[in-house]
Formats: structure tokens, sequence, C-alpha cells
């Protein structure tokens, strides 16, 4: 597929090896969108189609000089999954879960991978998160084909209020991780097949260059491809949809260190890229 997806100023565009970006209405002739979602939510033959039109297409411009914003602005569904490596599970104190723990991110808050994070209480925490983008309408679909219902794989921030989600019992969340902007996703959307191993990336999060988090995605408890299998055992996943698949041990909860204005968070997936977010007040 050698799908390299981005939103560049507003726009869908592919990114080349070469680290150049190309904008996807042009590159089609009008095919396929120039809204970032509308255009994922293609899917996955018509980005490969496009993907196999850059040999013979001079970019736009340097990714690296692009304005970035949120490769999928408007999913239509955002899954996350909590407690799902366990050195977090550990860390704050619960069981490891024995089926998913899965809850919503609303996806008005997405933001782009230099996008501030507006902080709205003094509790915020940061988790790094393998994100996967849907890429073929998938229902009931075995773990062994999960693969190829997948566009592709993005870093994520999954922004907590911790006083938020706990403020109720049961805790909540779904409001407590959808605060504007505590979804930060980006730089770009990778296919699966620019990966060797897909299913064993090294992530990690820093905080004012200080490393918090630190593992691999070998080390989910339910990984990429059994997510999606029980996600569409349970409901419809459409091209475009996203899941936040977890983050490892290093949370500011654990530690009492959360986030504060001016602190400025990175996060890095292998093979993706790196996001860099401000806090600000």
């Amino acid at each position: 597929m050698n799908i390299r997806f981005a939103n560049v100023g507003g726009r869908a565009a592919l990114v080349d090896p070469d680290g150049g970006w190309h904008d996807l209405e042009r590159l089609t002739g009008g095919d396929l969108a120039a809204d970032p979602t509308t255009a994922v939510r293609s899917g996955t033959d018509a980005l490969a189609t496009a993907a196999g039109l850059l040999g013979s297409s001079t970019a736009d411009g340097s990714f690296r000089d692009a304005r970035i914003g949120p490769p999928v602005p408007e999913p239509r569904s955002c899954f996350a999954i909590g407690l799902n490596y366990g050195s977090h599970a550990a860390e704050s104190g619960m069981d490891v879960p024995t089926v998913p723990v899965v809850f919503t991110k609303f996806p008005s808050c997405l933001v782009g991978p230099t996008d501030d994070v507006s902080l709205a209480s003094t509790a915020a925490d940061y988790e790094v998160e393998l994100v996967v983008v849907v890429g073929r309408t998938a229902r009931n679909v075995p773990a062994e084909r999960a693969w190829d219902h997948v566009l592709g794989l993005t870093v994520g921030q999954d922004v907590s209020d911790r006083a938020l989600q706990f403020a109720a019992q049961p805790a909540h969340f779904d409001l407590g991780k959808s605060r504007d902007t505590y979804g930060p996703i980006g730089p770009v959307v990778v296919s699966p097949d620019l990966f060797d191993d897909p299913d064993d990336l090294e992530l990690w999060c820093e905080v004012n260059d200080e490393r918090r988090q630190h593992d691999r995605t070998s080390s989910l408890l339910v990984d990429v491809p059994h997510l999606v299998a029980y996600l569409s055992s349970i409901l419809t996943l459409h091209p475009g949809d996203l899941i936040f698949t977890g983050t490892p041990d290093g949370v500011g909860a654990a530690t009492l260190r959360f986030l504060e204005p001016g602190d400025r968070v990175t996060s890095y997936i292998e093979g993706i890229g790196t996001m860099h977010n401000t806090c600000v007040a």
C-alpha cells in the first residue's frame, strides 16, 4: 500500500519517502476529496491507488515545513482502551482486565501533532498511545484478518483530566479524556506494510525532555488484531474510525506529577514520527 496520509493545512495529502507532501485532490485529478476525513473514508484501496501515483508527481512542498493538522479530524467513532499494558495496570493499583476496557474519546477533542493542549485543571495527565485508523468496513472480522482492515497507524496522546475522570463513581472516562484539545494525533497515518512488524513498535513520551514513558507495543495485553476482532464482533467499524490502544506505565497520576502550563509533551512511535504539544493555561 505504501500509504503515508496526512492533513496539511486542512487538506488531505500523501507524503512521499523523500519527505515531500502531495495534495491528494490534485494528485488524483479530483477523484479523492480535499477534506481529510472524507478522503480517509474513501478507504484503503482508494488511497493505495493514489499512493501509486506519487512516482510521477512533483511534491507540493516539504512536509517538515508544512502546517500539519490531525490526520483524521472528525472520525465517526473514536474508541480508547484502558489498562492495556500490564505495567500501567500495576502502577494504577488495578487488576489486569479479563476483557478489553473500552471507552470513548469524543472526536471534538482531537487536535494536531503540534497544537497546544489547553489545560483545564491541575490534574491533567499524559498518555502516549498507538492509534489505529480503520481502512475497510469491519464486522465480525477474525483476528487473523484484522490487519487487512487497518488503513494505518499514528501517534496519539490520551490527555486525561484525572479529577474529572474520577469525579463520579463509577468513573466517567469519556468526559475526563475528552476536554477540548485533549486528543493530539499525527503526524501521519502509516500503512501496516511499511513496518517490519506492526505489532512491535517502540513508543515513548517525554515531558520537558524528561523520559516519562517507554515501552514497545508488543507489550499490549490485547494487540491490534484482537482489538479489531473484539470491537467488530459488537459493532461495525467504518473507514476513518480510530482506536487508541492504551498506554504503558509512567503516567503522572502514579507520582502526582501532572502537566502544567509551559510543559512541552513529546510523543514518539517508531516508524511513524513525533508529536510536540505545548501545554497552555
